[in-house]
């Protein structure tokens, strides 16, 4: 028997899934870790931490699976893109800087007024942000040189276990050309690319890069001692996440859409050509050979994360999972002109650092399950932005497959669809993300032929949800008032806190 294992790291929990070759979800573990803001918009991670939170996911889904860890065929490491994670010169850990993070704010609107963004984005087809690799590289060694100098390899959250892994410095095409790190669409690192983010000569601390099926070293006996592996089990060049949720819901084909609703906003199509003008997010498709237009922002699922964590977690019926509690109060309540607009920024918006989230147009014959319909109802409203955005460059949005934690709840899920206006399926396996790691793991292990065939063998359609005609009217009177209020605001958001 050969099984695959995906891993999948987010900012804030890894998780490991064994599957077997036919996609069945056979076991499943996962260990969340600590995230600091030492100081305003900084959001931090301890390296040494999620290498053990990796490792504890690893060894709990196979005691939990009950095999023999030298059964895995192969292993595929998925991450949250983007981000900083680097080692010092002595392939030590250094940083762990997560994708949330906003420090670098400033410097992309220095960048945005002194022709620097467009630079990057003729190269790298997409505008610079934030949390960006390169962006965050260029901050740090403006802000803080000495820590910069100490810097010998700069990559993402899914290359440093795959390196705690196997001893390899690697990465893949997604996620360094997620990243803006390549030349587009040649897929390649760039001189004056680097030169444009300030970091000439800065190229030797990038990792090599690597087909997302291609194997680029074997487990370490230090690395199976710590994870309960085999030593020597394959371990391919991975993938950035979103692309990863995308491959795991089986969007294959061009023209195919994928929506992760997890702490990111993520509305992704495939396509064969990218757009230059005035390009979104693109990322290479785990092939190499076409691309993944994206409009993401981190807008989604942290948003009930926090509300979880800060107003509904402490009074939770103890009868009652928190999440549940949450579904069936949402599922109580209709669309309405009068419910509270929900803007979904605690963590900034995509196009605008400084944006801020808010419940607005609170009335006091509101209820708890009210603000909680409104919040699964804006980052619906988050994600149609985003989609729009897409259709606005002649992306055609027919339908589109969800994934992500939001995707586990059949009343967002339904929100989705009508907000959308679209129809929407969820796929049998909820852990999207660490499936198409397993499947790119499969391919390079000589499982399946390609990518396509490893869609057909391993995912599995659950439900489908159609949008409902009256509440898609509903949602889209209040979007235009959602809209409204974020062009009002903005001016605001900007002069918060000085």
């Amino acid at each position: 028997m050969a099984y695959l294992l995906g891993l999948d790291a987010g900012n804030t929990m890894v998780k490991a899934v064994l599957f077997s070759i036919d996609g069945v979800e056979l076991a499943v573990a996962e260990k969340g870790g600590s995230t600091r803001h030492p100081r305003p918009g900084h959001v931090e991670r301890d390296l040494d931490e999620l290498w053990a939170c990796a490792a504890a996911a690893i060894r709990g889904c196979i005691a939990r699976a009950g095999i023999d860890p030298a059964e895995i065929a192969a292993i595929g490491c998925a991450g949250h893109g983007n981000g900083l994670y680097a080692l010092d010169r002595d392939r030590q850990p250094l940083m762990g800087i997560q994708s949330i993070d906003v420090r670098a704010g400033g410097l992309v609107e220095r960048w945005n007024r002194d022709g620097t963004t467009d630079r990057i984005c003729r190269l790298a087809l997409q505008r610079p942000w934030a949390a960006q690799l390169p962006t965050l590289l260029s901050h740090i060694r403006e802000t803080d040189p000495e820590t910069f100098a100490r810097i010998g390899t700069a990559f993402t959250c899914k290359d440093y276990i795959a390196f705690r892994l196997t001893g390899e410095v690697a990465s893949d095409e997604t996620d360094m050309s997620g990243a803006a790190c390549l030349k587009l669409p040649e897929g390649r690192y760039d001189d004056e690319l680097l030169a444009a983010y300030g970091l000439e000569g800065c190229g030797g601390i990038l990792p090599p890069v690597h087909r997302s099926s291609a194997v680029t070293g074997r487990v370490t006996a230090r690395a199976a001692a710590d994870a309960g592996l085999a030593a020597g089990t394959p371990v391919v060049g991975g993938l950035f996440d979103v692309i990863a949720s995308a491959l795991g819901s089986g969007v294959v084909r061009t023209g195919a859409a994928s929506l992760v609703a997890g702490t990111w906003s993520i509305n992704q199509v495939i396509v064969d050509e990218p757009i230059r003008d005035n390009p979104p997010f693109i990322t290479s498709v785990y092939e190499g050979t076409r691309f993944m237009e994206v409009e993401a922002s981190a807008t989604s699922a942290a948003n009930l994360e926090w509300f979880m964590r800060e107003w509904v977690a402490p009074e939770a019926d103890a009868a009652e999972r928190p999440y549940d509690m949450v579904n069936r109060l949402a599922g109580t309540v209709k669309p309405s002109a009068d419910l509270p607009i929900f803007h979904p920024f605690l963590f900034g918006a995509g196009d605008d650092a400084a944006a801020r989230a808010g419940f607005f147009g609170l009335a006091g014959w509101h209820q708890r399950a009210d603000l909680m319909f409104s919040l699964f109802e804006g980052v619906a409203f988050g994600h149609r932005a985003h989609v729009d955005n897409l259709r606005h460059r002649g992306i055609s949005v027919e339908d589109a497959v969800l994934s992500g934690g939001g995707a586990r709840s059949r009343v967002w899920s339904q929100i989705f669809a009508d907000v959308l206006n679209l129809p929407v399926t969820v796929t049998r396996c909820q852990e999207t993300g660490a499936l198409g790691a397993a499947m790119v793991a499969g391919v390079g292990a000589g499982i399946f032929p390609d990518f396509a065939a490893a869609a057909a063998r391993m995912v599995v359609v659950d439900r489908a949800h159609e949008p409902d005609a009256a509440a898609a009217e509903i949602h889209d009177r209040r979007y235009g008032v959602y809209t409204t209020l974020v062009e009002a605001l903005r001016p605001h958001w900007k002069r918060w806190g000085s």
